[in-house]
């Protein structure tokens, strides 16, 4: 693979110029719609590999699994045990040191026949395959971890929504790790009124543009209004932001271009923040990866990026990233169809390892004294293209 600091070249990939277009035209929705001038959208930006590559965890020499951290997995049933399966092997393949998989006292014994690296957990239940929430609550918050992902392949139901809500509202000592809520998770949600208002961890949320759109009639948002978030890249940039200041959480609005946002820390608890939103744009749009499963692997590996101690931004950042060039490796090989989500989790170490390599050879540039001219648009842009004319996010590690 080219070790080149700009992105790879997409198909779909926009021009820098439609790119601009898209995110000035999602300013004027932020105007309109009285959020002020660059609310939304002015620190949207392209992610390169050039950014992502600074927030590749360092991997001691003397490290151990507990070093890399403790994920575990609140995931699967018997008609989605696949879900649960790849973002453990994602996780595992995206270096996590250890993942445990928790699910159904009556499922452990299919699961555990099943994985082989992660270790799995049994979950109380009122009845079978469905979990009784607050001993389930109390077995995951007793067994030591860095980070969640929760939702991937849960079966839909009263009690799967009570164990998401009590898992969000829930805090450890000394702090709430942060959490992954992908599928069913995003769905509980959805039919909880002002769900965001009791959520005490941090957490990255990825849905599609569907889950997205039930999310925001949730939360009082016509999600018509946003516009069309397959394929215009100026009303995802707007919406995903809008949504990310408005629940306080990070956003991946998964999709090609893959929009992830996050909120900006107010000044005080009733403060408004002084600026909106921040957005990065992944420039992959892969039609290889329109299959079931492969956003399960996109939660298990930004979850894993979470144990290893990378804030909620900067994993989800990465994990995109990393989830798109491993999309793209497996295309390369069998073209835009047949791509299996189970192709993916073996790309990924190779496309960290990618990473790693360019900030090496970054790093060992700078000690040169090489300007670094060649990265980015300008010497002291080393981010890539912007989305917007407007400000860059101004912290590569969120």
């Amino acid at each position: 693979m080219s070790r080149r600091a700009e992105p790879p070249s997409s198909p779909g990939r926009p021009t820098r110029g439609r790119c601009r277009s898209a995110v000035a035209a999602a300013g004027r929705r932020a105007e309109a719609s009285g959020a002020g001038p660059g609310a939304a959208s002015g620190e949207a930006v392209w992610l390169s590999e050039a950014d992502v590559a600074t927030l590749v965890p360092d991997r001691p020499p003397r490290g151990h699994k507990g070093t890399f951290g403790k994920l575990l997995v609140v995931a699967g049933s018997l008609d989605f045990a696949g879900a649960a399966l790849l973002v453990c092997r994602a996780a595992g393949r995206a270096g996590a040191g250890l993942v445990t998989l928790a699910v159904p006292e009556s499922l452990q014994p299919l699961f555990a026949a099943k994985v082989v690296e992660a270790t799995t957990m049994a979950l109380p239940e009122d009845d079978v395959e469905e979990v009784d929430p607050e001993p389930a609550l109390a077995r995951i918050l007793d067994q030591d971890h860095d980070a969640l992902v929760v939702g991937p392949g849960l079966r839909p139901g009263l009690a799967t929504t009570e164990l998401v809500r009590l898992l969000l509202a829930a805090t450890e000592e000394p702090a709430a790790v942060p959490a992954v809520l992908d599928a069913e998770a995003l769905r509980s949600l959805a039919s909880l009124d002002g769900w965001w208002r009791a959520v005490r961890r941090p957490c990255v949320l990825t849905p599609h543009a569907g889950e997205f759109a039930r999310l925001r009639a949730a939360s009082g948002r016509d999600p018509s209004t946003d516009g069309d978030l397959n394929h215009d890249d100026a009303a995802r940039i707007w919406a995903a932001t809008d949504a990310a200041e408005r629940w306080r959480q990070v956003v991946v609005l998964k999709g090609a271009h893959t929009v992830v946002a996050a909120p900006v820390a107010t000044a005080g608890r009733d403060a408004r923040p002084a600026r909106q939103a921040r957005a990065w744009v992944a420039p992959f749009a892969n039609p290889a990866l329109a299959t079931g499963g492969t956003g399960d692997v996109l939660a298990g590996t930004i979850g894993a990026l979470l144990a290893q101690g990378l804030e909620v931004s900067a994993a989800a950042r990465l994990g995109v990233y990393l989830h798109g060039l491993a999309g793209e490796a497996v295309r390369a090989r069998l073209g835009d169809a047949g791509l299996l989500a189970g192709d993916l989790p073996d790309e990924l170490p190779l496309a960290r390892r990618r990473l790693v390599e360019l900030r090496r050879e970054s790093q060992a540039a700078e000690a040169a004294g090489a300007t670094g001219a060649g990265v980015g648009d300008d010497p002291s842009d080393p981010g890539g293209p912007r989305v917007a004319g407007l400000t860059r996010a101004v912290e590569a590690g969120g």
